[in-house]
């Protein structure tokens, strides 16, 4: 038989597959916690968050209010990275209970000698565990509540506030009941907050088909930095396969001095531990690295586990590869595309065990080098598990490791690399273009449970993806792209300067750029400025001066009769930076339209004057009613209001 309990408690939330999964926050931010809790009667009852860091030794503990219907609430802060542990107690409060109780019956005339002396009772048990001014004033109660010459008295004082609280802050749990625990993993802020930035390497030169090296970056790091960014994300830096090389727009046959794919990873020069040898050496990368730390930049490195046919490990290791009875491996396919260039590895190999290893060993190495985010291509086709794995181990000794999953594949699947691990994940914004498809699928990522464990990072163009939308689209529909990525998500990044240079010509009926750089080495003129760089410098300088805008689940859209206008209001959790976005969705003609203020979210009444400062043209306008008129033209289809009370 069971220990005896009466309070039950059900649905504790947040939770990810009832606990199976961690949720996710970063340093400082709040983890609101809700349950239903009951028990039999109308007892009054008690309850409790209990949390503590993994290296801490005893618990803290956060009260719990009832809200209604037996749903209770409470919050507390993380205030440490690693992982942290809660669960919800409860328990029926006897003691506030009898003067529940108590009350009611005084204030229905009923005299209640009986019940003081049950409460002297309740006193008792409470001496040891208060302060010495709070022992006198319990020791005085219990002597007016056993003597019935002090009646009127006696029944004054235990109904005061000072009773109450002490009564409140020091309950004494009997038959408590505790929730299963749950965890929630702390990353560092750039797991939330975080702008990327991603070039090739190679087409960094300032010389024209020359092959671009480590120190040709170190030239562009000022570049990226004046733009506002924070993370460089290069792509593959190792060597590329020169067996079934790629030639330029994909082509299956390379041409002489066709540089190949970076994705195929692997050559006679080596593998996934080594530098394309144009690109320079070791040293040269760490200088790099410290080069960009110098410039308030993370390095990113792409994580891309599949190989050339010539990488070392198809001989070192050929049972990490599935051979066909000709002798041949299968080439890698994600239709209709097709990477003849590339093997796929072989994940249920006997010898998987030394295949993890050598997968976490490349991690380590490059995080040796001062590597902390990985981009991990492709995650999709490799074992959920093996990343549940591989990501663990890295944390336990590397918890400021970030890693982004580049996978673009079914919801649930996406959905299911965020439980196992990743920090931040690709999303379908690249895709998402009338104001129905972005309300409804930011109100998926905010509002569901994806909110608790999937950070989205909003991407307008990568390598792979050249969107419809945006080939031959003009400035203003590029700056409205990335006006939506940049105030609906905290982590955003672009492609560039593809981006920038708004550079789309594209392969006939494709989502493919025209002379893809993924295949060949493209020369740019990286001194060239325009409005939108200006613009794209300006949006991200806000977003790292507004704490409304490095989060991205505190957001509510707001009613705009036209379609062509989305509004939304944005703040922190203390709502001390709170800020109003306007988009204008069309690219060529101008949009009118009369937007709803929220005002009681804001904390202000009807007809309270609202100051609205336009962050980007420093323009002020006032504001005093629940409804106010916008215009936006094509030629700055935006506005970030800072909202000032």
């Amino acid at each position: 038989m069971q220990d005896q309990k009466r309070v039950v408690i059900d649905y504790v939330s947040p939770s990810v597959n009832n606990g199976e999964f961690y949720i996710k926050r970063v340093i400082n931010e709040i983890v609101n916690i809700d349950a239903h809790i009951m028990a039999d009667g109308h007892d009054v009852l008690g309850a409790s968050v209990l949390y503590k860091h993994e290296k801490a030794k005893s618990w803290k503990a956060s009260r719990m209010r009832l809200i209604s219907n037996d749903e209770w609430k409470s919050s507390f802060v993380v205030e440490k990275q690693g992982f942290y542990t809660y669960k919800v107690q409860a328990w029926v409060d006897y003691a506030l209970n009898w003067r529940y109780g108590l009350i009611r019956k005084i204030n229905d005339g009923q005299h209640v000698s009986s019940e003081l002396l049950e409460g002297a009772e309740y006193l008792e048990a409470l001496f040891d565990k208060v302060n010495a001014d709070d022992k006198t004033y319990l020791e005085r109660l219990q002597g007016l509540f056993k003597n019935e010459n002090d009646y009127g008295e006696a029944i004054t004082e235990a109904t005061t506030e000072r009773l109450y609280n002490i009564l409140y802050a020091n309950p004494v749990k009997f038959l408590e009941n505790e929730s299963k625990t749950y965890q929630v993993y702390v990353d560092r802020k750039k797991a939330r907050f975080s702008t990327w930035y991603e070039f090739f390497p190679r087409s960094a030169s300032e010389q024209e088909g020359v092959h671009g090296t480590f120190k040709d970056c170190e030239r562009l790091l000022p570049r990226v930095k004046n733009m506002g960014f924070d993370v460089v994300y290069l792509p593959p830096i190792h060597p590329i396969g020169e067996v079934n090389r790629k030639g330029k727009n994909n082509t299956t046959e390379a041409k002489e001095g066709d540089v190949g794919s970076t994705w195929g990873v692997g050559s006679q020069y080596g593998g996934h531990k080594d530098i394309h040898p144009q690109l320079g050496s070791l040293d040269d990368f760490k200088s790099l690295i410290e080069k960009a730390k110098e410039n308030d930049l993370e390095i990113a490195m792409d994580y891309a586990l599949q190989a050339a046919p010539d990488h070392p490990w198809v001989k070192e290791h050929p049972s990490w590869f599935k051979w066909r009875p000709d002798g041949t491996v299968q080439y890698a396919e994600n239709p209709p595309k097709k990477y003849q260039d590339i093997l796929p590895i072989y994940w249920e190999s006997k010898d998987y065990k030394a295949l993890w290893n050598e997968c976490l060993d490349i991690l380590l190495h490059w995080i040796d080098c001062g590597i902390k985010i990985f981009r991990v291509d492709n995650p999709h086709t490799k074992p959920f598990y093996f990343w549940n794995w591989i990501i663990s181990q890295v944390k336990v000794k590397h918890p400021d490791v970030i890693f982004l999953a580049e996978a673009f594949t079914a919801p649930k699947v996406m959905q299911q690399l965020a439980k196992q691990g990743y920090t931040q994940s690709y999303t379908y914004f690249t895709w998402r273009e009338s104001k129905h498809e972005l309300i409804e699928y930011v109100e998926e990522l905010t509002k569901s449970e994806l909110k608790e464990y999937m950070q989205p990072n909003f991407w307008p163009n990568t390598p792979d993806i050249n969107p419809y939308h945006l080939q031959g689209a003009n400035e203003s529909k590029h700056i409205l792209r990335y006006a939506l990525a940049a105030t609906l998500s905290s982590s955003i990044g672009i492609y560039g300067p593809v981006f920038e240079y708004m550079l789309s010509s594209s392969l006939l009926g494709k989502e493919e750029y025209l002379n893809s750089e993924k295949f060949q080495i493209t020369h740019y003129d990286w001194g060239i400025k325009n409005k939108l760089i200006t613009i794209i410098a300006k949006i991200n300088y806000i977003r790292h001066h507004n704490p409304a805008l490095q989060q991205t689940n505190n957001i509510k859209f707001c009613h705009i009769e036209n379609d062509n206008l989305l509004a939304f209001y944005k703040w922190n959790d203390d709502r001390t930076n709170q800020i109003f976005v306007i988009i204008s969705l069309d690219a060529h003609h101008s949009q009118q339209g009369t937007v709803q203020v929220p005002l009681h979210d804001i904390g202000v009444p009807h007809g309270h004057n609202l100051e609205m400062h336009d962050l980007i043209t420093d323009s002020r306008y006032n504001w005093n009613s629940e409804w106010s008129y916008v215009e936006l033209h094509p030629t700055m289809p935006f506005h970030i209001f800072h909202i000032n009370k």
